[in-house]
């Protein structure tokens, strides 16, 4: 009995040993990156490395802007370096501030490609939509669903905040970087956007596939052209050897069977 108290004893030492040599580490950025990669896999990553990681999910642009300022080693993206930066400078004007400099030695890590989707209220009877449909539903020169074979409804256009990669990639790569119609609902994150899609029968948005396939909303994919982007990690100059563990961790085979 002795030596199983002892057993005991040891054991429970040793947990709250680990437990309290956790290595806590704070990425910043893409709720897209945060929802199909880091909080899906967090207690893998802390099990298998002793690290735990914690997401702050303000959007690409923000992330950028925290990495730059030293409030973060690393940076969470869903674009590609140039478009990352350009989220980072749009946030910076919408808040009124100049441009932010940008260091040399930015490292970018990518972990996987992610795919964006239209989506539709689930009662919409649209099923496929072609780029120029899109571009022009989201710039305001189709206005209403009939003309794009619908039924006889306005279009409600639903958009993520300025630092969204999301938003900057459907922009760029679906609208040629034009203006977004007059009068778009702009929401705060991909959830809100998904919630308000399924509240209104006419409304439209442009989110990850794996958000939709989390989702139990009521809304549906629209079959368009691929529109693809890189999830990421950004630092500055090499990461360090907490962040390292962090990439390669992801990166393992293994590990993104478990991704969203």
């Amino acid at each position: 009995m002795k030596r199983l108290v002892t057993l005991f004893v040891c054991i429970i030492i040793a947990v709250s040993f680990n437990m309290s040599f956790a290595e806590d580490l704070e990425l910043w950025g893409s709720t897209t990156c945060q929802k199909r990669m880091i909080e899906p896999t967090a207690e893998m990553l802390e099990k298998e490395t002793g690290i735990k990681a914690k997401v702050m999910g303000v959007g690409t642009g923000k992330g950028m802007i925290a990495l730059l300022e030293g409030k973060t080693p690393v940076g969470l993206t869903s674009n590609n370096l140039e478009g990352t930066l350009a989220s980072t400078q749009k946030v910076r004007k919408a808040d009124g501030k100049d441009p932010i400099a940008i260091p040399e030695n930015l490292q970018f890590h990518e972990i996987i490609s992610d795919v964006i989707v239209p989506i539709v209220n689930d009662k919409n009877p649209v099923s496929a939509l072609t780029f120029e449909q899109l571009k022009d539903i989201h710039t305001g020169k189709v206005t209403n669903w009939k003309d794009v074979g619908g039924d006889d409804m306005p279009i409600i256009v639903i958009t993520s905040h300025a630092g969204s990669s999301t938003k900057k990639v459907f922009n760029s790569i679906v609208m040629n970087k034009e203006d977004y119609v007059e009068g778009a609902k702009e929401v705060k994150s991909t959830r809100q956007e998904i919630d308000e899609v399924a509240k209104f029968k006419g409304a439209i948005g442009a989110v990850s596939e794996g958000f939709v396939k989390m989702s139990s909303k009521s809304v549906k994919i629209v079959k368009s052209d691929d529109i693809s982007r890189p999830l990421a990690l950004v630092t500055i100059g090499d990461p360090n050897e907490t962040v390292q563990k962090v990439i390669d961790f992801l990166k393992k085979e293994e590990t993104q069977k478990h991704f969203k």
